[in-house]
């Protein structure tokens, strides 16, 4: 267990991220019923999204595509008969039994890299060098010497490029962000999240392998982290505590960060065990109590001092809701953009330093970085 602290000097002002006319309302409108199969919200009809992967993720991403109508061209593996089989499943037209394959089909037009953390960078070079827009799974990279070198391929081939942590997108968080904004909540000094989960104990599971990145620091600890940024900002100062597994990746890790203006956030996570999965943001005039699991479509209250709830915020979405972030990254692409406000690729490289001072406060070195 290790303890320390360091102080980053390019801290975030503290602001919020919203866009002006991208509320609630205009953001979960695109996958309302009545409205998930309009082209000119989707654009389903210039936008076709390959799939690089085929894991339990690549599957929850194309189930949330196809039930909004967006639509999913190809998909490629690293066989010929695992692609066939994902595409039969989900009636996608082509199957590749390679990512250069893939990434080559000009029937494609962006790209999902939902493969392990170590081949993020690789997979998502690689579809930047065929002149592809690409959304990498979270967490974005392994390292920030990685993410940098994503964003600045991104950059000079002129494509878009956002990390898929879809939470940012989900109709909860976009209210939030709102409510902070109108000043509902006074100062907010305050971010809390836990993100607990059992999961398997098999050393050979991708969890408990640090050669595919394993621990609960990117897996896990990424949603409260990204969660913490997106309300308070880069951490000026950064405590990080873990303790290790037998396999070596980090089996629970305790945070705290300092922001700019003294404001806090407080996380942790872990592989071994089940916890709530709550999340609360803490202002003086009120606070906003999320309810488990707060990273998914969920609800949440908002209330003062003395208990009155000022607002209980609800909203069904269909299907586990990443389809949200697939909607914005059309949106961005459709514009001509290279990036979302929502989460910039500067931010994302930024997360992903934060991450790396974790690590070397906890000891966690990956294989071959």
């Amino acid at each position: 267990m290790n303890r320390s602290r360091v102080r980053f000097p390019e801290a975030a002002r503290f602001v919020p991220h919203t866009r002006e006319g991208w509320g609630t309302s205009a953001f979960t409108s695109a996958v309302d019923d009545g409205a998930v199969n309009d082209k000119e919200t989707t654009m389903s009809d210039t936008i076709r999204w390959g799939i690089l992967g085929t894991g339990w993720i690549a599957e929850m991403f194309v189930t949330d595509l196809k039930a909004v109508g967006l639509t999913v061209a190809a998909v490629g593996s690293r066989t010929q008969k695992s692609a066939d089989a994902f595409a039969a499943r989900f009636d996608i037209p082509r199957a590749h039994g390679s990512y250069e394959a893939l990434a080559a089909d000009p029937e494609v037009d962006v790209i999902y890299v939902a493969t392990p953390h170590p081949m993020h960078a690789e997979n998502a070079l690689l579809a930047i060098a065929n002149g592809k827009h690409v959304l990498v799974e979270k967490a974005f990279t392994l390292n920030a010497a990685e993410a940098a070198r994503v964003a600045e391929a991104a950059a000079d081939a002129g494509v878009a490029v956002m990390e898929a942590m879809w939470t940012r997108f989900l109709p909860h968080m976009v209210r939030i962000r709102e409510i902070i904004a109108e000043g509902t909540l006074g100062d907010v000094r305050t971010v809390i999240a836990e993100h607990d989960q059992k999961l398997p104990s098999d050393p050979a599971h991708r969890i408990n392998n640090p050669e595919l990145g394993g621990g609960g620091l990117l897996d896990l600890a990424i949603y409260p982290v990204s969660f913490a940024i997106d309300i308070l900002g880069i951490p000026t100062r950064v405590l990080a505590s873990a303790t290790m597994s037998d396999t070596g990746v980090d089996r629970q890790t305790a945070l705290i960060f300092e922001h700019e203006g003294g404001r806090q956030s407080m996380s942790h996570s872990a592989i071994d065990a089940a916890g709530p999965v709550a999340g609360a943001i803490i202002g003086t005039e009120a606070r906003i109590e999320i309810e488990p699991w707060w990273y998914n479509p969920t609800s949440f209250r908002v209330v003062t001092p003395d208990g009155e709830v000022l607002e209980h915020f609800e909203h069904p979405v269909v299907s586990r809701g990443m389809q949200y972030q697939a909607i914005e990254l059309e949106r961005v692409i459709t514009a001509g953009e290279t990036e979302s406000p929502l989460l910039p690729v500067s931010e994302s490289v930024a997360i992903m330093r934060v991450l790396d001072e974790v690590r070397e406060q906890i000891g966690l070195r990956y294989p071959g970085e």
